[in-house]
C-alpha cells in the first residue's frame, strides 16, 4: 500500500478538515525556513518588535530587507501540496487552512482569503500599527528611497509588514478562528510543521484533545507523533499529488 493511500481514505471519510502548514510546504518552493541551519535567522539577526517601534535605524533595516528581499519569502510559486491544499478546500473537504508561514502562498494557489488563518502574518504587504490599514509595498518604494519615514496614508501610524514579530502580541481574531477551527474538524492534517513553536503548535493538540483524527507529514519526527494516527516522514508535493490521485480514482 502507498503512503497515499491511508491518508486518502481518511480524507475521503472526514467531514470537516483543518490543514495547519509550517515552513516544510514552502522549503519546497524554494522559501527558506527560519530556525533551521542556514535558515534565516541564522544569517541575520531578528528585529524585535519593540526595536522597530522605538528605534528608527530599526526600523530602517527592517524596511531594507523588505525591498532588498534579504529573508527570501515572497517571491516563490505555490508547489503541489499547495495546490492539492486548495482544491481540497474548493471540494469542500478542508474548511480551513491554519498557517504559520507569512509568504501568501496558500492564496496564490487558489484559497480563498477567508478560508486561510495567518497565525504569524503576512510578509506580501505592510499594516498600520495604530488603524490596520493595509498598505501595498510598490506605494512605499519611493517614500522608502527618499529615506522618509514609512507611516499609514489614513491616520499617520506607523507601517510594518503584517508579520508578528519577535515580542509582537499573538492576533487574538486569527488565534480564536483557529481554535474554534481545531474543535470543531474531525480530521487534522499537519504538513511541514516541526510543532515546537507554541501557541501555534497548539492547534493540532486542541483538534487531537477534541477527537480529531491527527495525521503529521514532515521531513523529520515531531513530539507529537505519539499522539497522530498517521505519520508520514516524507515530502509533502509528492505525497499529496499521490494523494488527490488516490481521491479522484474513487
Amino acid at each position: 500500500m502507498s503512503n497515499a493511500k491511508p491518508l486518502a481514505e481518511m480524507i475521503r471519510a472526514a467531514d470537516r478538515v483543518l490543514v495547519f502548514t509550517g515552513a516544510g510546504i514552502s522549503t519546497e518552493s524554494g522559501i527558506p525556513d527560519f530556525r533551521s541551519p542556514g535558515g534565516v535567522w541564522s544569517k541575520m539577526k531578528p528585529i524585535y518588535f519593540q526595536d522597530f517601534v522605538s528605534d528608527r535605524d530599526a526600523r530602517r533595516e527592517g524596511w531594507n530587507r523588505v525591498f532588498n528581499r534579504t529573508a527570501g519569502w515572497v517571491g516563490a510559486s505555490p508547489n503541489t501540496g499547495h495546490y492539492a491544499i486548495a482544491e481540497l478546500v474548493k471540494q469542500g473537504k478542508v474548511s480551513a487552512v491554519v498557517t504559520q508561514n507569512v509568504d501568501n502562498l496558500h492564496q496564490d494557489a487558489g484559497v480563498p482569503d477567508d478560508k486561510v488563518i495567518e497565525i504569524h502574518g503576512n510578509a506580501s504587504y505592510a499594516k498600520c500599527l495604530e488603524c490596520g490599514m493595509r498598505h501595498e509595498f510598490e506605494e512605499l518604494r519611493a517614500p522608502w528611497e527618499n529615506d522618509e519615514e514609512l507611516v499609514c496614508a489614513s491616520c499617520a501610524g506607523l507601517l510594518k509588514t503584517a508579520t508578528i514579530s519577535f515580542g509582537q502580541a499573538m492576533p487574538e481574531d486569527k488565534m480564536a478562528r483557529a481554535t474554534a477551527e481545531a474543535e470543531s474538524c474531525d480530521l487534522c492534517i499537519v504538513l511541514g510543521s516541526s510543532l515546537v513553536v507554541y501557541p501555534a503548535a497548539g492547534i493540532p493538540v486542541m483538534a487531537a484533545r477534541a477527537g480529531a483524527r491527527l495525521v503529521i507529514i514532515n521531513r523529520e519526527p515531531t513530539d507529537l507523533d505519539p499522539y497522530a494516527s498517521l505519520v508520514l516522514n516524507t515530502e509533502i508535493g509528492a505525497l499529496m499529488d499521490e494523494v488527490m490521485k488516490e481521491l479522484e480514482a474513487a
